[in-house]
Parts: structure tokens; C-alpha cells; sequence
């Protein structure tokens, strides 16, 4: 479901962190992470993923613990959740496929996006999370990426 006043959210929120990704010249397994992708990126995050990971990639209220379903809530994509301790090729799984492809028999209110997004416009939104992120997650997530191809 598309929400322009989402988007325009989403896009003064994280802005400057886009601007200063593309301008140190932030780089991704997945293929160079140039101003054109992260841009792509945030608005198919604003599109696709902000109405449960929030518009600044803050999570759900309480994500650590369990809803009453027994799922997760939906993670922070910021430096205070867990998304930058995942390889590219996890993150990538589990955006295309769900987590179960990751954690097999997993249930989650996350749905796998094959056929919704494509493996380009997948790779932009991580690009785009990535680079949000401060220095030290972006080289421990580059660690785990180089450590697990």
C-alpha cells in the first residue's frame, strides 16, 4: 500500500544519512550501494517495510519480547536492533524469502517479498538500511558478509 505522507516522513527522517552514505562513497557485497540505489531504497522502504519497522527503522514497541501469538514484533533496523549482526546473503534470504528461510519452521508476521520486490530493488532497500547505520555496524556487518558468502 503506498502512503505519500509516509514517504515524505521517511524521506526527511533519514535524508541526511543517504546523502552522507552516497558522499563517502558506502559500498555493499550485494554491488556498490551508489546514491541511485539508496535512494531507490528508501522509498521502497517507506513503501514496503516503514508501516512495521517504523519510519526512522525503530521497530516495534517491545521488540524483544514475544506478542501474544508468540511472534516477534518487528525489529529495528537502526544500530539498536540486530539487523547489521546478519550477512548480506541472510538479510537478502529473509527479505525475498521470510525468515523461515533462514530459520527453518520460524513464524513470523514478516512476509517474503519473491514476487512483490525484485533481487534489485531487494538489494537497494538493504543498501539503504546499511547506510543509515553508523561506522562500527557497517564494519562489523561488512565482517559477518566477507565471513559468510
Amino acid at each position: 500500500m503506498r502512503r505519500p505522507t509516509l514517504r515524505i516522513l521517511v524521506l526527511i527522517v533519514t535524508g541526511p544519512a543517504v546523502v552522507a552514505g552516497a558522499a563517502f562513497g558506502w559500498y555493499s557485497l550485494m554491488g556498490r550501494a551508489d546514491s541511485s540505489s539508496i535512494a531507490l531504497g528508501q522509498v521502497l522502504y517507506a513503501d514496503h517495510c516503514a508501516a512495521c519497522h517504523g519510519a526512522a527503522r525503530e521497530g516495534q514497541p517491545n521488540w524483544q519480547d514475544p506478542l501474544p501469538n508468540g511472534r516477534m514484533p518487528a525489529p529495528p533496523h537502526d544500530a539498536s536492533g540486530h539487523t547489521w549482526h546478519h550477512a548480506d546473503s541472510e538479510l537478502f534470504r529473509i527479505v525475498k524469502h521470510g525468515v523461515g528461510a533462514v530459520l527453518p519452521g520460524y513464524e513470523s508476521d514478516m512476509p517474503a517479498f519473491a514476487g512483490t520486490l525484485t533481487d534489485d530493488q531487494i538489494r537497494a532497500v538493504l543498501a539503504f538500511i546499511k547506510s543509515t547505520w553508523p561506522r562500527p555496524e557497517r564494519e562489523y556487518q561488512e565482517a559477518q558478509s566477507n565471513a559468510r558468502p
